[in-house]
């Protein structure tokens, strides 16, 4: 990021310059009612044991809340789909006081994404069906990767139509198109699970909003990670307050220049995120997608999991 970027972010939109960002860790971020946050989760994979129940002792050792669980990591290994799995889930989640925020479509569709692969449909509809009984309000459906929903030029490098300060990048409406379609054939299902479909992707939070709208679906929503959303050069506490707090199904908390979130040496600023999920009155799930350091899994995911719930709002 530079400074310029910077400079606009600790100036612009909603309020933001009346609200002094010097303020330390413990300090309370937040000026308008609101329930707060559910709590703090992780994502299996952080945790180290995707589509694995085993990993609920550790996420309780380690202060967290909820596990965000992947459904599976390949064709030939999808674990949430037996009875026995998710049973076993409910059972060490009920023993350890450990809830599901949501189930992931993760790793598996960036691999065969479903702008292109018929049978990513089927992954996706596993785990609205896992989420269902797993008593998650969502899924991620992911578009990384091979799933990239932007338009790459001859040079396969990624077109960037912004205006120099925040991105905007072109899109490849062939994927689009091929996504909103299917995701118009999973909706029913998610809508009778009661589970929104959590898009998570490289695309700007209009771009979301527009294929949402092609979608037309309340149970289609935004996946919402500040890191990836940061990183590729957005708005993001602008873009929190333009999406509200119906169109955010949950949010990812990551920082890609540092394991520790609130960090000087961040490039993520996690105190206007968390002033503008307050300004939304954002009610759910935050998830860590951060192990901490090499072999400080514990100490830095409890200390990650402390500097959260000092500063964003909690319920």
């Amino acid at each position: 990021m530079n400074m310029g970027r910077r400079q606009f972010l600790q100036m612009s939109g909603a309020g933001i310059a009346a609200l002094s960002f010097t303020a330390t860790p413990a300090a309370k971020l937040f000026a308008a009612p609101g329930t707060g946050a559910a709590g703090v989760g992780m994502c299996d994979w952080n945790l180290g044991e995707s589509a694995s129940p085993e990993a609920i002792p550790k996420a309780k050792q380690a202060s967290l809340d909820a596990i965000q669980v992947s459904v599976g990591t390949a064709p030939d290994n999808m674990p949430l789909r037996e009875q026995s799995v998710r049973n076993r889930y409910l059972a060490l989640g009920k023993q350890y006081g450990i809830s599901f925020s949501s189930v992931a479509a993760g790793g598996i569709l960036n691999r065969i994404p479903l702008a292109t692969e018929p049978q990513s449909a089927v992954y996706v509809i596993d785990a609205v069906e896992a989420a269902a009984a797993l008593e998650a309000k969502n899924i991620l459906v992911a578009f990384f990767g091979n799933g990239d929903l932007r338009l790459r030029d001859s040079m396969g490098e990624f077109r960037d139509l912004g205006d120099g300060e925040f991105s905007s990048y072109e899109l490849d409406s062939q994927k689009v198109t091929r996504v909103v379609e299917a995701l118009r054939q999973i909706v029913p299902r998610a809508e009778d699970a009661r589970v929104a479909l959590g898009l998570e992707n490289t695309l700007a939070a209009h771009q979301n909003l527009e294929i949402i709208d092609r979608i037309g679906s309340d149970m289609v929503q935004v996946y919402y990670d500040v890191g990836n959303s940061w990183g590729n050069g957005y708005d993001v506490p602008t873009e929190i307050r333009m999406l509200g707090s119906d169109r955010i199904c949950e949010v990812h908390l990551k920082d890609w220049d540092t394991k520790m979130l609130g960090s000087a040496e961040g490039m993520v600023d996690m105190r206007q995120c968390a002033r503008a999920l307050d300004d939304i009155g954002y009610d759910k799930w935050l998830v860590l997608e951060t192990s901490g350091r090499e072999n400080r899994f514990i100490p830095d995911t409890k200390t990650n999991v402390s500097f959260v719930k000092q500063t964003f709002r909690m319920a």
